[in-house]
């Protein structure tokens, strides 16, 4: 199929329709886990350790999914990540200890990883180059309306089965994006914008241990930016709620602003993803990072939920138009032997970031203040789009030079 031919719109249930499912799975859970472990007997940090435990799961997974991936394919790796999460809803849902609970967490941040890793190589092989951020910004825009649905689904269940329902929802959606994507087209492999072909059959492919050595330069100069962003998305999450609490507004209003801003997030991401095709990568990187600096920088002045909800509004907006970005740097820089493996590191590097930024953020409000932790925030945002404003031509420059 030519670029010509191609339309997002007829891959669009079979490619975008299980990230959607799996997102809606997840949102359906995250709020209940605190409150399960709670139930199970766990005190306040261990019930915050069992969230924390998703994304520890999904850190240390993330070379495991290359390989899985690499060996088994992307559509069956998608089909078995979704199997696995729904088996660890269910082992989360229906035991009585606390341990096997705790391994149930783990257990959905390993499907993350795999899932995740998956879905990113089958779209960068089946989307042309000319369309890849368009379709990795409705990637991520998906999985966000999944996270976003999934609460309310899940509210609807809770009503009258109790928490457990909450995971009931959890294992159907994951149960349905497991058939979906059981039927996803075969790849369809599209040549890069020099008129690269597929490699073929007999070229050999290359270890984790040579993508680390081929790519390292990559890895630590628009890789760091990668990290840089993802610090910055993970730690936003925790700033609109808990500066929510410190203004002394009730929990109602602070949900009402996490959800509006969150709202704003959804309606950007395929319009950046044009941008981003169209124009090139740094036109959104940039200013997405700009757009959620500034306002995390100045959030700490806010003294109401007005100016509160503006903040987080600005940052929203920041957010949703960088949706997609690091899986479509990630896809432009990856080879197409090995990809696994390179996205892996990819990944690696973004779940690293995902998990010191909000670590960076509790260390300097035990220290300091919470105002000066997210301050520091948004002037890791700036960091951030220096970082991405320099390193994104000249890696796009190495690359063509590489071919």
């Amino acid at each position: 199929m030519s670029s010509a031919e191609f339309s997002l719109r007829r891959i669009a249930v079979s490619a975008f329709g299980p990230s959607l499912l799996f997102g809606l799975g997840e949102g359906a859970i995250l709020p209940v886990i605190p409150l399960t472990a709670r139930e199970l007997g766990g005190s306040v940090p261990t019930a915050a350790l069992a969230v924390t435990l998703i994304g520890v799961g999904s850190l240390v997974s993330n070379i495991p999914a290359s390989l899985i991936t690499m060996h088994r394919g992307e559509r069956w790796a998608i089909v078995a990540a979704a199997i696995w999460c729904a088996l660890a809803m269910a082992l989360c849902a229906w035991t009585d200890h606390l341990g096997v609970f705790a391994l149930g967490c783990f257990m959905v941040g390993m499907s993350q990883a795999v899932f995740s890793l998956a879905r990113q190589s089958y779209l960068t092989e089946a989307v042309p180059p000319e369309f890849r951020a368009r379709a990795m910004s409705t990637l991520g825009g998906a999985m966000r309306v999944g996270l976003f649905i999934g609460p309310f689904a899940a509210a609807l269940v809770i009503h009258r089965f109790g928490i457990t329902g909450a995971y009931g929802v959890g294992i159907a959606a994951l149960a349905v994006a497991a058939l979906v994507a059981a039927r996803m087209p075969d790849l369809v492999v599209h040549t890069d914008d020099a008129g690269a072909s597929a490699a073929t059959p007999t070229t050999a492919a290359p270890s984790l241990r040579s993508t680390l050595r081929d790519h390292s330069r990559l890895f630590v100069t628009l890789g760091i930016g990668v990290l840089l962003v993802s610090a910055v998305r993970a730690t936003r999450q925790a700033v609109i709620p808990l500066w929510a609490d410190h203004l002394g507004l009730a929990p109602s209003v602070a949900a009402l602003i996490y959800g509006v801003a969150g709202g704003v997030e959804m309606l950007v991401f395929y319009p950046a993803g044009k941008v981003m095709d169209k124009k090139g990568r740094r036109w959104v990187a940039v200013p997405s990072m700009l757009i959620m600096g500034l306002p995390l920088l100045l959030m700490p002045f806010t003294q109401g939920a007005a100016s509160l909800l503006l903040a987080a509004c600005v940052v929203g907006f920041g957010n949703g138009i960088g949706s997609g970005l690091v899986m479509t740097l990630g896809a432009d820089h990856s080879p197409r032997i090995g990809r696994a493996h390179f996205l892996g590191v990819w990944r690696l590097m973004s779940d690293l970031g995902s998990t010191c930024g909000p670590a960076l953020l509790s260390m300097l409000a035990a220290t300091l203040s919470l105002g000066s932790g997210i301050a520091a925030t948004g002037l890791i945002a700036f960091a951030a789009a220096a970082q991405l404003a320099y390193w994104i031509p000249r890696a796009q420059a190495r690359r063509r030079a590489g071919r």
